[in-house]
């Protein structure tokens, strides 16, 4: 995978743990691997055939002296972690703490079961905004109503303190009631109850990680077109009525999961007004594409929410460019996470 102008491998070992290092030999710095993904027994640089196992180290060094020592030459490590599944990279040579998003993570999506996930399907585009702005769209639900028709039917995080009616309350109360209901005999529970979306992040607390399982509006039991399920229950669940499982983590990934099949997004800057994108759809390594799903039913859901986010950052991007551009206020009501965003942008950029 590419960050940036940095190439890296990352690679399940025999013994299952995985490594994350620079695709770079340490030879003449030529690239080792340039397939997006595959199965060897140890990576050998094209170049001048040096050698190393699935774990960075150095094997075999041709044309070198008798002296040479191999264990100071191995491939340079970045810093990994797995959580159920997903796989977490980090380059700086002093990496964030992790554990306690680790933690987070791995309560909330262990009964998901992404560890025992597929991808059915992954889409890359290269959006041609700068990533702060596609970040800063995702934090707020105020352009849902009139940009994402299929998203408001399935959830209530765009409705806010200003625009819940008292009858939408009570159908989020009735929603929460009842998923506390049915949620207890399998140690789920609703972790975010309110109107609009998670407070998120919060540079201040250390908040730079969040999940929670939201209720869906009554009648959805997944993120799909009409609310039903597309494909086999996933992980653990053995009742379709789960909500949605929320996972997000600056400074660029997040995840919506269904009981049925989860999406996760990743973001690359690509240059300053460019963003490389890309959406994984996953399902149960035991589903069946033609048999047990199809993907023009597990699809269209975050593929159009997706693309219809896409086209209003590009927007966006077009009209800051101007000359006549200053910035505008924010709406207390909406915009309170783009706000926070901004915020742990501006103080992450001068923390040493």
């Amino acid at each position: 995978m590419g960050v940036g102008p940095d190439s890296i491998l990352i690679v399940r070992a025999d013994d299952g743990e995985v490594h994350a290092m620079h695709n770079l030999c340490r030879h003449r710095g030529s690239l080792i691997c340039d397939a997006d993904c595959g199965s060897v027994k140890k990576l050998v640089c094209p170049y001048h055939r040096w050698a190393y196992g699935l774990d960075g180290h150095l094997i075999h060094a041709p044309a070198m002296p008798e002296d040479f020592d191999k264990s100071s030459h191995g491939l340079r490590k970045v810093a990994v972690r797995e959580v159920e599944g997903l796989i977490f990279v980090c380059l700086d040579e002093r990496p964030m703490d992790f554990s306690g998003a680790a933690e987070v993570f791995g309560e909330l999506a262990r009964p998901q079961g992404l560890r025992q996930a597929k991808v059915a399907k992954a889409v890359d585009y290269l959006v041609k905004a700068n990533w702060k702005l596609v970040w800063e769209n995702n934090r707020e639900c105020f352009h849902c109503n009139s940009n994402h028709p299929q998203y408001i039917k399935a959830n209530f995080d765009h409705y806010n303190a200003d625009d819940t009616s008292p009858q939408i309350r009570q159908q989020i109360e009735e929603a929460v009631t009842r998923s506390e209901a049915r949620w207890d005999q399998s140690g789920l529970a609703a972790s975010h109850k309110q109107t609009g979306m998670t407070v998120f992040p919060d540079f201040d607390k250390g908040i730079w990680f969040s999940a929670n399982r939201t209720v869906l509006v009554d009648g959805y039991l997944s993120e799909t077109m009409d609310g039903k399920l597309v494909a086999p229950l996933m992980g653990s669940y053995t009742d379709p009525d789960v909500g949605t499982l929320r996972m997000r983590g600056l400074p660029n990934f997040w995840n919506h999961s269904s009981c049925d099949h989860g999406v996760s997004t990743r973001l690359l800057p690509a240059g300053p007004e460019l963003t490389a994108i890309r959406v994984w759809w996953l399902v149960d390594a035991k589903a069946v594409e033609g048999r047990d799903y199809e993907l023009s039913k597990l699809m269209p859901f975050w593929q159009l929410t997706s693309e219809q986010d896409w086209e209003i950052c590009e927007r966006q991007q077009k009209g800051i460019n101007s000359s006549a551009y200053r910035p505008g206020p924010y709406s207390p009501y909406k915009d309170y996470n783009v706000d926070a965003f901004v915020r742990w942008y501006l103080q992450s950029i001068k923390t040493p």
